[in-house]
């Protein structure tokens, strides 16, 4: 359990500095950035696959089209997930993408219900009515509607739906996802060089350098979640989930200075609310079910 708990909450810590990375490279552009980050994971994957032998499962996914015709679909959303967060990050929008992962576990629930016809609490429906509520606010007191939290919270969601269906396990449907973008991704890093427009070749040495480490910043965290996810609860999962956006929103208010005027601040805080609602919810519910099962 220990050992869990540490992989999930370093994925999360890492993922939650994820801001101070892209910055560093904001320089270059987002789509510039997402292919250089496609190609090195799908390296640093070949490279794991291999270390661990573990290339038995190729022949028997790509035998059925049905195991990889999701992967597709996920790939594409996935990538559409990042490219936001890239350009919302470099942009000056921290705050926001940090808004997007705190709407996300509501948004998975409303999924679930659409989509897998699960059914909800009173309490998780009073919890989704309170976070649109906080968008809301947002869109009409500040003035914006929050799409860059909006588009990061329902593309992550509908992400972990298809991913939830899969048939291949975490290591092995990266994998997949970064074989399918693979090539898209490397002829626009070829193009971008040969039309002179390129940050690799003409970059300074930390861009050279950070671009390629892209790959190791991206599979890392995702390795590390999956074994997490693997050994700890799905209800402490779901507590240490809100420790990535609130590093990001902090990076974002204390070291890059983004405004987070009181009119944002109530936005929030309706969030937060029932964010902290759902969890004790939760954890209540869970617990009392480990109470019944064990006096039965």
């Amino acid at each position: 359990m220990k050992k869990g708990v540490l992989a999930a909450l370093s994925a999360y810590l890492l993922w939650g500095f994820f801001p101070i990375y892209w910055k560093s490279i904001h320089t270059v552009p987002a789509f510039e950035i997402l292919c250089h980050r496609v190609v090195w994971s799908m390296l640093f994957l070949i490279i794991i696959l291999s270390l661990r032998k573990h290339w038995k499962w190729l022949r028997p996914a790509l035998a059925v089209p049905k195991t990889i015709l999701p992967f597709v679909a996920s790939a594409f959303i996935l990538a559409g997930n990042w490219l936001t967060y890239i350009w919302g990050v470099n942009s000056g929008h921290i705050v926001e993408t940090s808004l997007g992962y705190f709407i996300n576990p509501l948004v998975n629930v409303l999924l679930g219900v659409v989509f897998l016809k699960e059914r909800l609490r009173k309490i998780q429906w009073f919890s989704i009515a309170m976070a649109f509520a906080g968008v809301l606010y947002l869109t009409f007191q500040y003035g914006q509607f929050p799409w860059i939290a909006l588009t990061l919270a329902f593309s992550f969601g509908f992400y972990g739906l298809i991913r939830k269906t899969a048939r291949l396990s975490s290591l092995e449907g990266l994998s997949v996802e970064m074989a399918i973008l693979f090539i898209p991704a490397l002829f626009f890093i070829f193009y971008f060089e040969s039309q002179g427009s390129g940050s690799f070749l003409t970059g300074n040495v930390i861009t050279k350098t950070l671009l390629p480490v892209s790959g190791l910043v991206t599979s890392i965290p995702l390795l590390l979640f999956a074994f997490g996810a693997r050994n700890i609860t799905l209800t402490t999962l779901g507590l240490l989930q809100y420790v990535a956006p609130t590093l990001q929103l902090m990076v974002g208010v204390f070291i890059y200075m983004e405004s987070f005027p009181q009119t944002r601040m109530i936005g929030f805080t309706f969030i937060w609310i029932a964010l902290l609602i759902y969890s004790v919810e939760g954890v209540w519910v869970a617990k009392s079910s480990r109470n019944k099962n064990f006096q039965e």
